[in-house]
């Protein structure tokens, strides 16, 4: 199974911006997706890039957030722009499998107001 690390978390006040990183383990071919979960909620989906490059965002980050990859690089991105605190949360990495999805070990994000 294909190793996912993520990285650029970190703590920043509302309407900052941080840029996450997640690098795999081996060439993806399958869709990437980030997905985050704030303290005593569920896990939840922000955002997903296809293998083509197709993107599509959760309604609320949406103009916000930018995701990208970089397939010669085995990395994917996220570009988060004017955060608020409810975007608080551990985000994770996703990597769409023919059996199951990979996950990666998240990284804490902190916006403070």
């Amino acid at each position: 199974q294909v190793q996912l690390v993520e990285s650029g978390g970190g703590l920043v006040q509302a309407g900052g911006s941080l840029r996450l990183s997640c690098a795999a383990s081996e060439k993806i071919v399958s869709t990437m997706m980030w997905y985050r979960q704030a303290p005593g909620k569920q896990r939840e989906w922000v955002a997903l890039i296809s293998s083509g490059g197709s993107t599509n965002y959760q309604n609320s980050v949406r103009g916000r957030f930018t995701i990208s990859r970089d397939n010669a690089k085995n990395t994917m991105y996220l570009q988060m722009n004017n955060l608020k605190p409810e975007d608080t949360g551990v985000y994770y990495c996703v990597v769409q499998g023919a059996r199951s999805d990979s996950w990666g070990q998240g990284t804490q994000v902190t916006v403070s107001s």
